[in-house]
């Protein structure tokens, strides 16, 4: 009985998403696992992983599994006389009635996405565009048949994928569902892009984005403050910029290059890392903002954005929505300034 519990009730979740995509009240649902090239010299993610596509029959039956323990729950709470809310009380007697799901690795997830309303979703791992268009729309379909509540679907993707995706495919895919693309820039320099082993040119991040946006999603673009250390800050500042001017994409969102050991990136350079001091990488910061002509979002919201004021607040906006440009810039030019005199 157990062992037909356990079974009927598994779904696969995935190590990471976004910081954006909902905090614990998104649903992790695992289209791939890993990622396709996985060849980023600073990146320590799926190193000891293969890539693999997942059979939508496969993602399906996970979703389906998800659907089972929801209407699991409804039905305790509408005999609680909780109208079919998901409360507190009802997860604790279902989980009362399957102790075998206490260990479950996505137990907890599904249940705090049920409880905050049901509304977003990440699909995992690194690279869910990378699967058959026909593919990713059969999962969507049946994600949005099977929770009505959804009102946003994100995934990360590759810009060398999206390149090679035909525009058709990319607008179907949109229509389908999946709202909102999160895309790995790190850097718009070409000597960057290269040494770390991105597998993309800029061009190749720039017809990327355009073509995203050209398919009506919303573009996330990520790029790494510190990435080129003290040697190539100028280029990497000054290129992203560049980049991501001719993107102009939705949002741009700052994650903070830190050397993680274990990476190739940390292997090669030893003891010697050429890395930024605080100072450093808010001037950085400031000379790639300065660049900037943008009507984009320009996000702090990953924890490596941790510069802090005299009394020790955090010294940028860490929302999810953070500053609008152009109209915020000169704003956020200022405080960053204010930063670089505190770090003196």
């Amino acid at each position: 009985m157990r062992d037909s519990l356990e079974k009927k009730y598994n779904f696969e979740t995935g190590m990471y998403r976004p910081p954006s995509e909902g905090g614990s009240a998104s649903l992790l649902v695992r289209l791939t696992r890993n990622c396709p090239w996985n060849h980023c010299t600073f990146c320590a993610m799926y190193k000891s992983e293969k890539f693999e596509l997942r059979a939508p029959k496969d993602i399906i039956q996970d979703i389906n599994a998800m659907h089972d323990i929801y209407l699991q729950a409804k039905k305790i709470s509408e005999n609680c006389g909780h109208e079919g809310q998901i409360t507190a009380p009802s997860i604790n007697e279902f989980m009362q009635k399957t102790p075998e799901l206490y260990f479950h690795p996505g137990i907890s997830m599904l249940f705090n996405w049920l409880v905050a309303g049901g509304k977003t979703v990440f699909l995992q791992d690194a690279d869910s565009l990378i699967m058959k268009t026909n593919d990713i729309i059969q999962v969507l379909n049946h994600l949005k048949t099977s929770f009505p509540t959804i009102e946003r679907i994100t995934s990360y993707g590759r810009s060398r994928t999206i390149v090679r995706k035909p525009v058709a495919d990319l607008k179907k895919i949109r229509n389908a569902g999946l709202d909102r693309i999160h895309i790995g820039l790190e850097t718009g320099d070409a000597a960057l892009l290269k040494k770390i082993k991105k597998g993309a040119t800029p061009e190749d991040h720039i017809n990327g984005g355009l073509k995203a946006m050209t398919a009506g999603f919303q573009v996330s673009e990520y790029w790494m403050p510190g990435l080129g250390g003290r040697a190539l800050s100028n280029n990497h500042s000054k290129h992203t910029a560049l980049v991501l001017n001719k993107i102009n994409p939705h949002y741009i969102r700052s994650r903070p290059f830190t050397p993680r050991p274990g990476t190739l990136f940390f292997k090669k350079s030893g003891n010697d890392l050429d890395r930024q001091t605080p100072k450093e990488q808010l001037v950085e910061i400031k000379r790639m903002l300065e660049t900037l002509d943008v009507t984009s979002k320009i996000c702090f919201d990953h924890a490596g954005n941790h510069w802090t004021t005299p009394n020790g607040r955090l010294l940028l906006n860490q929302s999810y929505e953070g500053y609008t440009f152009p109209e915020e810039k000169e704003k956020l030019i200022n405080r960053i300034e204010s930063g670089i005199k505190n770090y003196s």
